[in-house]
């Protein structure tokens, strides 16, 4: 889905939700803030990093970008072979080349934090899907971004676990992260977010 005259600005602490239905081009969206797709006019500035249209994206700024954004897809992506545990902890430690010991430490944490502390040993077939995406999540989160870009976080939770996302992404938001979401739960997204963009057909139809 291409994405047009879409501009916004999301702040240092803020939750904000861009809505639309499947196809909307609110993917897209997030996908282009991650600098997983490109772009084709236009510009983004996010944790530091600006993602300019014909300037591909590599060496340090590919390295500050991902430092700074954190995104969770729909569909998880978790390591298969890898316990939650080691998922999560994968990233600090042959990336930011912290102490197993540390990353491990705060990896049980975040997991704890989510509600899925005691699955720290389970491979990922052997999560539910609501355990699997909180497990992502985690992950995303022990890179300690300024910026967490979430997609479709409710397709796999039930009301309560969805009650229990949105608290989660309130404290996180707390702490001065700042948090994106594209969702077409209008339910979450009035329970969660601070602020919300409707999208329709690639563009910006609706703020809020």
């Amino acid at each position: 889905m291409a994405v047009h005259d879409v501009s916004f600005a999301a702040r240092e602490g803020e939750l904000l939700a861009i809505m639309g239905a499947s196809g909307s081009g609110k993917t897209t969206v997030l996908r282009a803030i991650a600098g997983l797709d490109p772009l084709a006019a236009g510009a983004i500035d996010v944790g530091g990093v600006t993602l300019a249209a014909g300037q591909p994206l590599r060496g340090e700024t590919r390295r500050m970008l991902h430092r700074s954004v954190g995104i969770v897809f729909q569909f998880h992506h978790l390591f298969a072979h890898m316990s939650a545990l080691d998922n999560v902890s994968l990233a600090p430690v042959h990336v930011l080349r912290q102490p197993r010991s540390v990353v491990d430490d705060r990896a049980k944490s975040l997991l704890g934090t989510l509600g899925v502390g005691s699955r720290t040993a389970a491979m990922p077939h052997e999560l539910s899907g609501g355990e699997a995406q909180r497990v992502a999540i985690a992950r995303a989160l022990a890179m300690d971004p300024a910026v967490l870009l979430m997609d479709e976080p409710t397709a796999s939770l039930d009301r309560a676990r969805r009650d229990d996302l949105a608290a989660a992404l309130k404290r996180l938001a707390a702490q001065r992260r700042t948090i994106v979401i594209a969702t077409h739960d209008e339910t979450f997204a009035h329970a969660a977010a601070d602020r919300l963009i409707v999208m329709h057909d690639g563009r910006v139809t609706q703020r809020g």
